[in-house]
């Protein structure tokens, strides 16, 4: 049976996004060309073009799409407890192993896009939008202000890097003390419930 256009759409979409994942998390954004990245994707750069606008549209739809996921699980999570301190752990759980396909390149691909938008400045403006969205979700998820969601987000992605470069330093039990303290520094108790 045929495909429709609807169907080819979303087929060389998803093309795309597998092929943007696999040729940036080895080459990094300045090493995929958009030929690369079509070429991946078995389409033509027109397509690519088409699906979304450039090179910088693939890269945000590839990162919203697993931020999405990711954020769908968390929330989940966080309204089956009120405890600050299981939210905390499916926060951490769900930053260093998103349950997406192919999540696991994902925190990989936000720093090649803060790599990137800190070298690119029509860039900046759409991923500082990106952080201000995970502040504020952040921030309403565990009932924190902005400046310690911002604390927060800072804690995990350092911690996420010790730990890509060294697993045994960063264990789960040690990125969760390292939230609780901040917690507990901003005021907040992690055994509290919510």
């Amino acid at each position: 049976m045929a495909k429709t256009q609807q169907e080819r759409r979303a087929d060389t979409r998803q093309r795309l996004l597998t092929a943007a994942r696999d040729v940036i998390a080895e080459r990094g954004v300045a090493g995929a060309s958009v030929d690369a990245l079509a070429e991946a994707a078995d389409r033509t750069s027109g397509a690519l073009y088409a699906q979304f606008g450039n090179k910088d549209g693939l890269l945000l739809a590839l990162l919203d799409h697993w931020k999405k996921a990711t954020a769908n699980a968390i929330e989940a999570d966080f309204e089956a407890t009120s405890s600050i301190d299981e939210r905390l752990r499916s926060l951490w759980a769900n930053f260093i192993n998103p349950p997406a396909d192919g999540g696991d390149a994902w925190v990989l691909l936000e720093h090649e896009l803060w790599l990137y938008a800190g070298r690119n400045p029509a860039a900046r403006e759409q991923v500082a939008a990106r952080y201000a969205d995970a502040r504020e979700d952040l921030g309403a998820g565990l009932a924190v202000p902005s400046e310690v969601a911002t604390l927060l987000i800072a804690l995990m992605i350092g911690l996420e890097m010790q730990r890509r470069l060294d697993p045994d330093a960063v264990d789960d039990e040690v990125a969760l003390v390292g939230l609780r303290t901040l917690l507990r520094a901003s005021g907040m108790d992690a055994t509290q419930e919510r």
